[in-house]
């Protein structure tokens, strides 16, 4: 057994976990797979197709983007949002680095 973290996660685990508790609701998890590969969506556009509320779709977005599975910019008076495909791929990465190593027994 290690217990060497058990005080504190490492840096790269505790940023992985920003990732992980942002992905971990449903109704974020239905924002990202919004998305087609490579496509950019306004605000609005989100928030026509979620059956919520625009100040709760504005809340899920705000989550997502200071979780970085988001990346958001202005394009006129339009808040446009699209996948930080990279940020999953580093942190999946080394998560699958980690599980590579550890091998259950």
């Amino acid at each position: 057994m290690n217990t060497d973290h058990l005080a504190k996660l490492p840096d790269h685990w505790t940023d992985a976990a920003k990732l992980f508790t942002a992905i971990g609701d449903a109704h974020r998890q239905r924002v990202l797979m919004m998305f087609e590969p490579g496509e950019v969506l306004s605000l609005t556009q989100i928030t026509e197709a979620m059956p919520l509320s625009r100040s709760a779709v504005m809340h899920h977005l705000k989550i997502l983007r200071d979780a970085q599975a988001l990346d958001a910019w202005r394009e006129g008076k339009e808040l446009m949002y699209g996948i930080n495909k990279p940020r999953f791929t580093t942190v999946l990465g080394a998560t699958l680095e980690y599980l590579a190593e550890h091998p259950p027994k």
